[in-house]
């Protein structure tokens, strides 16, 4: 927690700051980091792609996308073991050959646009990346080809995303998600201080706007549309801090009839390896059925 809380100061306390929009490259196979010109902030932004072998073997083949949003302080460090576990996989048969895409979602960008104007985050991967993406490789360029996962604030912007834009994603995954509760007044990762810090620097202190952007608000105002034709899991350790919110967000879901799984891992705290690690096969399966068979429209 204590962690968690330095991340997020040291990323929204200084305001003099400029988005780090382009981040250092992270070196693992197969993986690389790419840079694209963005309208919305009138620079270079980048992200990080997995590409699997056979997408060099068959040139006629179109593939899948996994678009993996990382958690808060900006997800660098565990983008090289997460690129090992998808690229394991596809050699292993668990998981079919598909683009994993890593946004840069900056170390506090809650993948939202900012209140003030000064920090699209949204504008940038939705109207811009998803489009440089297609455009750049052969991919599935339609909502049956992409999943939308993420795991913290990373899930968080899933949610808010995926169910803000279901026309774009077919599938939407949300593990250890957070802050998925209705308003901001208790934060449990992050304390009264790093709740402030948020609520200020990305939501310009404006209650009603973070209540705008929030999952909660938008399943509410989404609901007919992703009651059918939406793949959507929700997981969350025992342990994790935010696992009281994430079963109230469950029930939210549930009352307003989205279908969706719900998982508890016995054990497992607020860690992305360690709740990948503890749904073992079934973390695949998911991926699997949502190439295999698109849900029913």
């Amino acid at each position: 927690m204590r962690q968690a809380l330095l991340l997020l100061l040291t990323a929204l306390g200084a305001h003099a700051e400029p988005a780090e929009w382009v981040t250092p490259a992270v070196t693992a196979p197969g993986l690389q980091r790419y840079l694209f010109h963005s309208a919305a902030v009138d620079g270079e932004v980048s992200f990080h792609l997995l590409l699997p072998p056979a997408y060099h073997q068959d040139p006629a083949r179109r593939f899948p996308v996994i678009y993996w949003l990382h958690g808060s302080g900006g997800g660098l460090p565990g983008l090289a073991p997460l690129a090992a576990r998808f690229t394991q996989a596809m050699a292993d048969g668990l998981l079919p050959p598909c683009l994993v895409v890593f946004p840069n979602g900056l170390p506090g960008g809650m993948y939202c646009n900012w209140r003030d104007g000064s920090t699209p985050v949204e504008t940038v991967l939705i109207d811009e990346l998803l489009p440089h993406v297609d455009a750049t490789w052969r991919t599935v360029a339609n909502r049956q080809g992409r999943v939308l996962d993420g795991f913290s604030m990373g899930g968080y912007g899933a949610a808010r995303l995926g169910f803000k834009y279901p026309e774009l994603f077919a599938t939407v995954s949300l593990l250890g998600a957070g802050p998925l509760q209705p308003d901001l007044d208790v934060t449990p990762r992050v304390g009264p201080r790093g709740r402030e810090q948020i609520l200020q620097q990305v939501y310009g202190g404006d209650r009603a706007y973070f209540r705008a952007q929030s999952p909660w608000e938008i399943a509410l105002a989404n609901a007919a549309r992703l009651q059918t034709g939406t793949r959507l899991r929700q997981v969350i350790g025992d342990r994790d801090e935010t696992a009281g919110f994430n079963r109230q967000f469950h029930e939210h879901l549930t009352g307003l009839g989205i279908p969706h799984s719900f998982t508890v891992l016995p054990g497992i705290g607020h860690n992305p390896q360690q709740t990948i690690e503890a749904l073992g096969e079934a973390f695949w399966a998911f991926y699997r059925e949502a190439f295999a068979a698109p849900p029913a429209e």
